[in-house]
């Protein structure tokens, strides 16, 4: 058995950690401490308090105030001794920063004198090598354990191809008053207390392991210490994060859920050995699925994003393949999409008829023979004109490919008037072409473009029974209705500024575009206009109120 096999047999191992915070003249610090160089991968890293675990760790349970055991539980979706954490991770803070959260057993705070202070301070060695516990340390010195200091965070595990793999509870806490942070200087051999956009904008940058990074990310977006724990006491849900392991540019790295990439590695490589990319590379073909090949074009911009996805549809018994999009008129990557078909490619379906998205369709029938399917645009404004379907769509048709091979039409008006959308039945999967993009939202480009008919189809497709959206730019999106929901939702949100901006400014389109997209760089503005005008159509249409 590899090590990667044997690391990912092994459950991760229950870990805690605690992000000490303080208010600082220029907003929030943390507490940062550096690991000593043990010849692995977090060797040398800047790390937030904690470490596993430990069995003693459950004895102390009783010291605990201000949290109860059902109601960690209940926090932290365990079926009991979820309290085990929050110990855990007061135990590793005393341990390894010499902060304790702890009050007086009448409730009052912690007191300390230089001479308590040097007697809990003899604690924090025993306690490192497991010869006393933090529960005989609370009967000793008459304390209980702060647990309502620390709020609940995050939650995250190590991907199954570490060698070590923890299952690591993130809570945030401001900083015992009235106590000194002073590292072990065993397994930490240095401290800083740094603001995070220091901490990740260094000129010399800090060895960050991703949790930490990503830690630091989200407590940047907060002005002080009462915001951030205010935020983090709110109910929410606490999802667990597994980084997964892909490959590109910068290497072999984790990424994180907030990443394009994420849901694609997770589907495509669950045991992240890093065989897929976290970047799309022109003419590379990804083989999503035994039934769905991606080829990208060369046309990657701030309109196309990384470039046009032309999907290979196929692989049933009779090996033939349809082809979903064509992209541009390049030879180059007609060239890859021939390469990359496993079979003869007997359709071509167009999403839609924009210059990047159809007129590769002449020439890939000219070389393969395929029959071209597809829907001519209302208006002819920034259209293929050599678009010229053999069979003309109306949205409702089936196609059966192959043996288990089944694409269903579904024509979703908005982005343009004749754009088609297509389900792969067996898997639940909507090939989406410009109607969902990833990391942007689509320009509606008057007349042909048309706000109330895009968000009429959204909210249809939300309807659909499925899996996954395969866009026309861009990774795999998972969870789909939740992807329309939350497009619906930033539509409707632009329209309300929209309707404020015209009360209070008339009809000036030049104002009320710097108004409504303030938000939107000044040279994405021209974009944003066509988009500001369907929203003024859809508007006029509905009419008062």
């Amino acid at each position: 058995m590899t090590a990667s096999n044997e690391s990912a047999s092994k459950p991760p191992r229950p870990a805690a950690t605690v992000v000490v915070v303080r208010d600082a003249p220029l907003g929030i610090e943390v507490l940062l401490l550096r690991r000593a160089e043990r010849g692995d991968h977090n060797s040398g890293a800047w790390v937030f308090p904690g470490g596993l675990v430990d069995a003693a760790d459950r004895s102390a349970q009783a010291c605990c105030r201000g949290v109860e055991p059902a109601a960690a539980d209940a926090r932290l979706g365990v079926a009991a001794h979820a309290l085990d954490y929050w110990v855990a991770a007061m135990r590793e803070c005393f341990e390894e920063a010499g902060l304790l959260y702890a009050r007086e057993a009448d409730g009052r705070p912690l007191v300390l004198d230089a001479e308590r202070a040097a007697r809990l301070d003899a604690w924090r060695g025993p306690l490192q090598r497991g010869e006393r516990s933090l529960a005989a340390l609370c009967h000793e010195e008459g304390l209980t354990l702060a647990a309502d200091e620390l709020v609940y965070f995050s939650h995250w595990v190590t991907p199954p191809v570490r060698a070590k793999r923890f299952d690591t509870r993130f809570f945030v806490a401001r900083a015992p008053q009235g106590q000194q942070s002073v590292h072990d200087d065993g397994e930490l051999v240095e401290q800083l207390w740094i603001s995070p956009t220091a901490a990740l904008t260094r000129s010399e940058p800090l060895k960050l392991m991703t949790p930490t990074l990503k830690t630091l990310e989200a407590i940047a977006r907060f002005a002080d210490v009462d915001a951030l724990l205010a935020w983090a006491r709110e109910p929410r849900t606490v999802p667990l994060i597994q980084p997964q392991i892909g490959s590109g540019r910068e290497g072999m790295r984790p990424v994180t859920p907030d990443e394009p990439a994420y849901a694609e590695l997770k589907r495509l490589d669950p045991e992240c050995r890093g065989n897929f990319s976290y970047e799309i590379h022109p003419a590379v073909p990804v083989r999503l699925s035994p039934r769905v090949i991606r080829v990208t074009a060369h046309n990657g911009s701030v309109m196309t994003g990384p470039g046009t996805n032309s999907y290979l549809v196929g692989g049933g018994p009779r090996n033939e393949w349809a082809v979903i999009d064509p992209g541009p008129a390049e030879a180059v990557h007609i060239d890859a999409i021939l390469a990359a078909a496993p079979g003869a490619i007997r359709w071509i379906f167009a999403t839609h008829t924009h210059l990047d998205h159809s007129p590769g369709c002449a020439l890939l029938a000219a070389r393969s023979g395929a029959t071209v399917h597809g829907r001519i645009a209302d208006h002819p404004e920034w259209q293929d004109a050599s678009f010229a379907p053999e069979v003309l769509l109306k949205g409702g048709e089936r196609f059966v490919l192959d043996e288990g091979v089944t694409l269903a039409v579904i024509h979703t008006p908005g982005h343009a008037s004749n754009h088609l959308c297509y389900r792969l039945e067996e898997e639940k999967t909507l090939f989406t072409g410009d109607h969902v993009m990833q990391l942007s939202t689509v320009v509606i480009n008057p007349p042909d473009g048309d706000m109330a008919a895009y968000i009429a189809s959204l909210r249809a497709l939300a309807e659909q029974d499925l899996d996954w959206l395969a866009p026309g730019h861009g990774f795999l999106i998972e969870r789909p209705r939740a992807a329309f929901e939350k497009i619906i939702a930033h539509r409707l949100a632009r329209e309300a500024k929209v309707v404020a901006a015209l009360r209070e400014l008339g009809d000036d389109e030049a104002a009320l575009l710097a108004r409504v997209y303030a938000d939107v760089p000044e040279r994405m503005h021209p974009m944003a206009l066509r988009s500001l005008r369907a929203h003024l159509i859809k508007l006029r249409a509905q009419g008062p109120g």
